[in-house]
């Protein structure tokens, strides 16, 4: 990463930073897009050069989230299933590498109906792009239903960990069935058949 890259990454995470504990200190709806970037000693031009709105501060870099899952898919290794690599990704999202998912972080989203419907439209783009790039490695077309289950349910098993006394073990338990159900799919049905050509002439 270059320097300004790096610059850019500090900037934003100072923002996110300051965003996240005013919004615990204060109260989401008593702290303005100003009082944030008065914060992290930016203008209020420059916040907006990061984050498109006040909802998006609150969040993880979106792009960024999608991206990675996507990779989990498309650069796993030889011989690792995409149920396999997605379990070996949320697993290291959730507990090696964390990002914004604390208690606090999860109170202040469900307590206000506005950041609840960023994190879903957020989440089924998430879960969109993911589906699709499971069809698109295993050879079915873009709207196969195994795939947007393998991506629904892959997503969905960090909201298992919640409440559990063992939550890693939660997600573990989740994927042993994701990935034996994916794996009988995949060798259940032969994968979509291609295009036929119409004949020339």
């Amino acid at each position: 990463m270059g320097r300004r890259e790096r610059k850019k990454a500090a900037t934003r995470k100072a923002l996110a930073d300051a965003a996240l504990r005013l919004f615990l200190e204060h109260g989401y709806d008593n702290v303005g897009i100003k009082d944030v970037a008065e914060a992290a000693d930016v203008s209020t031009t420059t916040l907006f050069k990061h984050f498109p709105s006040k909802e998006a501060l609150v969040f993880d870099p979106d792009a960024d989230v999608e991206a990675a899952l996507v990779a989990a898919v498309r650069d796993r290794p030889a011989g690792t299933s995409a149920a396999a690599a997605l379990r070996e990704h949320i697993l290291r999202r959730k507990f090696v590498e964390p990002g914004r998912a604390t208690a606090d972080f999860t109170r202040l989203v469900d307590g206000h109906q506005a950041l609840r419907d960023y994190a879903h439209r957020m989440w089924m783009r998430h879960e969109t792009a993911l589906a699709r790039a499971i069809a698109e490695d295993a050879g079915r077309p873009e709207d196969d239903p195994a795939c947007a289950a393998l991506a629904h349910f892959a997503l969905e098993t960090s909201a298992l960990a919640r409440g559990s006394a063992d939550p890693r073990e939660a997600v573990e338990r989740a994927f042993d069935l994701l990935e034996n159900g994916w794996d009988a799919t995949l060798a259940a049905a032969p994968p979509a058949a291609p295009p036929a050509v119409p004949p020339s002439g």
